[in-house]
């Protein structure tokens, strides 16, 4: 399938576990393009093989890995049939650094595949798999483990996803692939890359060429999407044009990044996409950010675009990872008007800013303040010593730890551990030595606040009562 063949309506690829494989199916299986999160998908993985695979879904997705021997190593190390007890805490992963083991890789890329190839189980509709940019060094097993399960598209944004187009031509020959690491305080030219071989991934099975899958840049300005489409490593398919209201992170703000009276940053006319210009540049594209209306999807078109992305509407549907309790308490307060969407310029530790939301049934609204604790590592940075050796830090780890790595105690104010909040948000908090629970930190986009329009006074609804409503006023062909 080809980017111009895709549907009008794309569901966002919302992490961690957020778009898991049943909202993908779901939206797949009636013709749209369903979008699993390939974010932390490893960690989110093996959580769920220690809580007992319910409905043994992972166990038959691990059984059709084309890998010997690495599904059952999985299952050995991972796997508990009774769950875990709720005061027992998650065993982990090693966190990822440059150079990581093949071993390390083969569990990312099996939680890849069986993510993709659930959401593709028993039904031709496309499927997508979207990753952070940022998030350097698990993607390369990510992305080949999508592959294996044969995946349609790959959506990539937060960052410049110039070398991608070349890893998935890569993979698909079953070539070696590699990106280039960023490093601070290394000269580009001097950072080394993150590579990835299939055969020693393969261990000697014998694996044919895969289905090179569309490769779509989820982009904020025309001039990063007129950059990628002349200069990225091979071919860009198409762009997924993200405005400031979407939810997750966001782009900052072009040209110094100036605050409100609310402390939220201030995006003006330089921000705004030209699309005339998306146009002219003969690739297609979709609307993604305040897009969730039938009435969006009609202008979307109208301005050139195939169609748009929605996230915020299928984040709250039944299928999707949010916690059921979650869900139902934002609704609730949706359906009062009672729920806010912050962009923080603070909170994540990526630098970019990040959308919270703020309900008066939060459960961690007035709770303790979070013990700093880093131990999963997704957002950490690379740096580079004094002696010329890599070191990984992040801003929401331990203050004096991060000082004593050559951070700063200002990069530290106001940072919030996403990756071991994301995961409680669906249901899979980590149970500190203390006795404690990870609590949750809530994303979504602004459409949110205009979501009481939609539920009309429900606070449950399936996939596809969202495409239903999205498609309603789309014009039919004679």
């Amino acid at each position: 399938m080809t980017a111009l063949a895709l549907p009008a309506i794309i569901q966002g690829g919302m992490g961690i576990g957020v778009s898991n494989w049943r909202l993908a199916h779901a939206v797949s299986a009636h013709g749209h393009l369903g979008v699993v999160s390939g974010t932390v998908i490893d960690s989110l993985f093996i959580r769920r093989l220690q809580d007992g695979d319910p409905g043994g879904h992972l166990r038959r997705a691990m059984a059709h890995f084309p890998i010997p021997g690495v599904a059952e190593e999985a299952l050995r190390k991972w796997f508990r049939p009774d769950g875990r007890e709720p005061d027992q805490a998650y065993g982990m992963l090693p966190m990822y650094r440059h150079g990581v083991s093949v071993a390390r890789e083969r569990v990312t890329a099996l939680a890849s595949f069986v993510e993709v190839w659930l959401a593709r189980e028993g039904h031709d509709g496309p499927v997508g798999i979207n990753l952070l940019t940022k998030v350097q060094l698990p993607n390369l097993a990510v992305l080949y483990g999508a592959m294996l399960a044969r995946v349609n598209v790959v959506l990539m944004g937060a960052g410049i996803p110039k070398e991608i187009p070349a890893v998935l031509d890569a993979f698909a020959a079953q070539q070696p692939a590699a990106i280039k690491l960023d490093v601070e305080g290394m000269p580009p030219a001097d950072a080394p890359h993150i590579t990835m071989d299939p055969i020693a991934m393969n261990n000697g099975a014998m694996i044919g060429a895969l289905p090179r899958p569309d490769f779509l840049a989820i982009v904020a300005s025309n001039s990063l999407a007129t950059m990628l489409a002349k200069k990225a490593s091979g071919k860009v398919d198409g762009f997924v044009i993200e405005g400031p209201t979407a939810g997750g992170h966001n782009a900052p703000p072009r040209g110094v990044m100036e605050l409100d009276d609310a402390g939220e940053p201030i995006y003006g006319a330089r921000d705004v996409v030209d699309l005339p210009k998306m146009v002219e540049l003969g690739l297609p594209f979709w609307l993604a950010g305040g897009e969730g209306s039938p009435e969006a999807l009609v202008r979307a078109q109208e301005a050139g675009a195939r169609g748009i992305q929605v996230g915020t509407l299928f984040a709250y549907t039944d299928e999707s990872g949010l916690a059921p309790a979650l869900k139902r308490s934002v609704l609730e307060a949706a359906l009062t008007q009672d729920v806010h969407i912050r962009t923080d310029p603070r909170a994540s530790p990526t630098g970019y800013p990040f959308k919270l939301v703020q309900w008066s049934g939060d459960p961690t609204a007035n709770g303790p303040v979070r013990k700093r604790v880093c131990d999963l590592g997704y957002l950490r940075t690379t740096y580079a010593k004094d002696n010329g050796r890599l070191d990984y830090r992040c801003a929401a780890e331990p203050i004096d730890t991060y000082v004593a790595k050559g951070g700063t105690v200002e990069e530290t104010e106001g940072r919030r551990c996403l990756c071991n909040s994301l995961l409680a948000d669906v249901g899979h908090a980590q149970v500190r030595d203390e006795g404690t629970v990870e609590q949750t930190l809530l994303t979504s986009g602004d459409d949110l606040e205009r979501i009481h329009l939609f539920l009309a006074g429900r606070t449950s609804y399936t996939a596809a009562d969202v495409l239903d409503y999205l498609t309603a006023k789309v014009p039919q062909p004679a």
